[in-house]
C-alpha cells in the first residue's frame, strides 16, 4: 500500500542538501570578492596604487619622498599642493620642466625628461615660484595630496622652517 523509497531515492535528498550548500558557499566568495576588490577603482579600472610618502620643505622647495608602497606613474598623477589648508593658486602638472607658478626644472620623476617610474627611495621635489599663492612662510604646514584620478594615492605634510 505505501511504496517505500528504494535506497538509491533516500541518497538522492542528502546529495542535492550538499550541492546546493556548495552553490551557496561559491556564491557567497564571489560575491565578497568582488565586494573587497571594488574599494577604489584606478587607471585601468584596477585598484588605484599606495604609497607612502614623506615632504620636507626647504625655503620655497619642496622634496617629496617615495617611502614604500607601490611604484607610481607619474604621468597619471595629479598633485593638489596646501598652504595652512589654502591651495596655491597654481598647481604643479607633473611631470613638467617649465610651468606658472613653479621654478624651472624639478628634480626626479617631476622632471618631464626623467623616467616617470617613481619607486620606493626615489625623491622628487619642485620649486614653488614667488609668484604663486600662497607664499611659503615660516610656521606654516604645506600638505602635498597625490591623486590618481579622484583616489587619494598619498598625503604627506611638513611645516615650513623659519
Amino acid at each position: 500500500m505505501f511504496d517505500h523509497p528504494t535506497p538509491r531515492a533516500r541518497g538522492l535528498a542528502p546529495l542535492t542538501g550538499v550541492v546546493l550548500v556548495l552553490v551557496t558557499f561559491a556564491l557567497a566568495a564571489v560575491v565578497s570578492g568582488a565586494v573587497l576588490t571594488g574599494g577604489h577603482a584606478g587607471v585601468s579600472g584596477g585598484l588605484s596604487p599606495r604609497a607612502s610618502l614623506s615632504l620636507s620643505v626647504d625655503g620655497d622647495t619642496l622634496t617629496l619622498t617615495h617611502r614604500g608602497g607601490d611604484a607610481l606613474d607619474v604621468t597619471a598623477l595629479r598633485l593638489v599642493v596646501t598652504v595652512d589648508g589654502d591651495p596655491l593658486t597654481h598647481q604643479p602638472p607633473v611631470p613638467f620642466f617649465s610651468t606658472r607658478g613653479f621654478d624651472p626644472g624639478p628634480t626626479g620623476p617631476f622632471n618631464s625628461a626623467a623616467d616617470p617610474e617613481w619607486t620606493a627611495g626615489e625623491t622628487a621635489s619642485v620649486g614653488v615660484a614667488g609668484t604663486n599663492q600662497p607664499a611659503l612662510a615660516a610656521g606654516e604646514t604645506v600638505t602635498v595630496r597625490v591623486y590618481v584620478d579622484d583616489a587619494l594615492v598619498a598625503e604627506a605634510s611638513a611645516r615650513t622652517g623659519g
